[in-house]
């Protein structure tokens, strides 16, 4: 069923009230085909929405969104110590990520908490904590807009950076990720694991939680306690979550910087560059709590704005434009 000028409100973790010309979801790929063929005819935009936790609305949506609720997760294959997980697009992203724990699948508990679907997953390329997506990915499948047939991508398709793919650049738009295929390492068969608690605040919270023998479970909590005590909740404070990219930069200019703020703090990235954390920078600036009207960067958190109730898409953009 397609809904005409249906509210955004409950689709979008900023809790921006918008409405969407035309709205209708889908949970089979059958009704994704229809419905592609229905934009088509109408020569409607279309939006395809998940969890609405990576998304601005500035305005009114004056086509159609596509709601993405394909559901499902199963374990689709066995490779040495590996194992492949399928999950649907529209699966929430930490579902996935307990059903691994429990089965002692290890390889995404770094991402835990982390909020939407998993079909957003390998559009962002999703990361935390010294772990990224691409890390683990296996394929996916996705239709395309303009013929309803699905294709296969493997990693190499994908196009992957920092919070980069294919279907933020070229493929943008053409294709609907239906589901997603990670392999992981299973600790059942293969014990011998390296656990990637280096980065951030893991270790000393795994130290404070007195974790006498590591584990997936242990480190997917660390995880969850440390986002937990930095990250509004959407339900009761509208967020996106990391708002700003950690900028990479040269080395030549991080020596530069480096120079006038000895303590920058700095990790290694691809091709020799640095990156510098985002949060870091605002905070610097002056920015970290700061509130303008009805929003801001938020008080535990640097790289998140938020809205305190009444803020406008636009509000929000023009503080982010400011920072």
């Amino acid at each position: 069923m397609i809904f005409e000028n249906y509210s955004l409100l409950n689709f979008n973790t900023f809790a921006m009230n918008v409405q969407a010309a035309h709205f209708a979801a889908f949970s089979t790929e059958a009704e994704l085909r229809h419905l592609l063929q229905v934009v088509r005819e109408q020569a409607w935009k279309m939006l395809v929405l998940g969890g609405g936790s990576n998304v601005l609305f500035t305005q009114n949506w004056d086509g159609i969104v596509l709601q993405n609720t394909l559901k499902g997760i199963e374990v689709v294959g066995q490779e040495n110590e590996y194992t492949l997980v399928k999950a649907g697009a529209g699966e929430l992203w930490h579902s996935l990520v307990l059903y691994c724990i429990e089965r002692n699948l290890g390889g995404i508990e770094n991402l835990s908490l982390i909020p939407g679907c998993v079909g957003a997953a390998p559009m962002q390329n999703i990361g935390a904590y010294g772990v990224e997506l691409k890390d683990v990915f296996e394929e996916l499948e996705a239709m395309e807009v303009k013929s309803g047939v699905v294709k296969k991508f493997k990693t190499a398709d994908c196009g992957f950076g920092y919070r980069e793919s294919v279907f933020k650049r070229e493929l943008k738009n053409q294709f609907v990720i239906t589901s997603v295929t990670l392999r992981l390492k299973n600790l059942n068969v293969f014990p011998y694991y390296t656990f990637k608690t280096s980065y951030g605040d893991i270790k000393q919270r795994l130290e404070d939680m007195q974790v006498q023998e590591l584990s997936l479970q242990a480190v997917s909590n660390a995880v969850t306690a440390i986002r937990q005590a930095k990250l509004p909740d959407p339900k009761e404070l509208g967020n996106a979550g990391s708002f700003f990219k950690n900028p990479v930069i040269k080395q030549a200019l991080f020596e530069n910087i480096k120079l006038q703020y000895p303590l920058v703090p700095s990790f290694p990235a691809e091709h020799g560059n640095i990156k510098i954390p985002a949060g870091w920078l605002i905070e610097q600036c002056g920015w970290k709590g700061k509130r303008v009207g009805n929003t801001g960067s938020h008080a535990k958190q640097a790289l998140v704005l938020v809205n305190y109730g009444n803020a406008t898409g636009a509000e929000v953009w023009q503080c982010a434009q400011d920072i």
